[in-house]
């Protein structure tokens, strides 16, 4: 079933549209950081090779990172040619509004929202419940659509998570205005057999599916990256990460 989206409009199945995240995760790998001048070479170098979508940065993590991602979107976020420029949040305000303010001046940007949905995550790392999960996600989805029509909702670590939890906090996460559904496989924990799986049953189990990207993010082993990927693509049908 087409998509309208806020960003690339009507959106055909099989429409595989780029995310890449090389200036905010790919950063995170040793011997990769970048100053600002070099974060700005690598966005255009990324918008000349034509991705969909290119995620500048955590503008909260530091003064750094909220200047590069300001930067970009008053340089690279003006062209004609630019593509939808994406800061990363955490599921709280002063994250959104964070991206929000260093993301203005862009002519299409994207706010990403990220919350863990895993058991061991929800407990050890975020101190929470499932329903305050819930409604840390719903929450800051409202206050980014204040600010931008397109925005993305991350289920960290879902391929530990319970699929009957993962699908309640997609459900909520739609409904709440989320245009991109990402689930990661944050650990590398899965197979490629397990992504397929896990993205049938999110397709099937959660309404409103079809009116939104679903998409994909791998930290995979270097026996199967591509086999994984393929999986990922078949079944998620619509947005890849690199």
């Amino acid at each position: 079933m087409p998509i309208n989206h806020p960003s690339f409009g009507k959106l055909e199945d099989g429409r595989v549209i780029i995310f890449d995240t090389t200036l905010r995760d790919g950063e995170q790998s040793p011997g990769f950081s970048m100053n600002l001048n070099e974060k700005i070479r690598m966005a255009e170098a990324l918008t000349e090779l034509g991705v969909d979508v290119l995620e500048a940065g955590f503008a909260i993590a530091s003064p750094g990172d909220f200047e590069s991602v300001k930067t970009i979107a008053e340089t690279i976020g003006q062209r004609a040619d630019s593509p939808v420029l994406a800061s990363l949040s955490r599921a709280g305000a002063q994250d959104v509004m964070a991206s929000a303010t260093a993301l203005k001046s862009a002519k299409r940007k994207r706010i990403h929202i990220v919350i863990a949905t895993s058991d061991l995550h929800m407990k050890y790392k975020l101190r929470l419940s499932p329903d305050e999960v819930i409604a840390a996600t719903v929450e800051s989805i409202k206050l980014a659509r204040n600010h931008a029509d397109d925005v993305e909702w991350s289920a960290e670590d879902a391929t530990r998570s319970d699929i009957d939890f993962l699908a309640r906090c997609c459900e909520a996460a739609i409904k709440a205005g989320a245009t991109t559904i990402n689930l990661p496989d944050t650990v590398g924990y899965a197979m490629p057999e397990d992504m397929e799986r896990m993205y049938t049953q999110i397709r099937a189990k959660v309404p409103g599916i079809d009116t939104v990207i679903l998409s994909t993010h791998n930290h995979v082993p270097e026996q199967h990256p591509d086999h994984a990927s393929a999986a990922d693509v078949e079944t998620a049908r619509g947005h890849h990460r690199f």
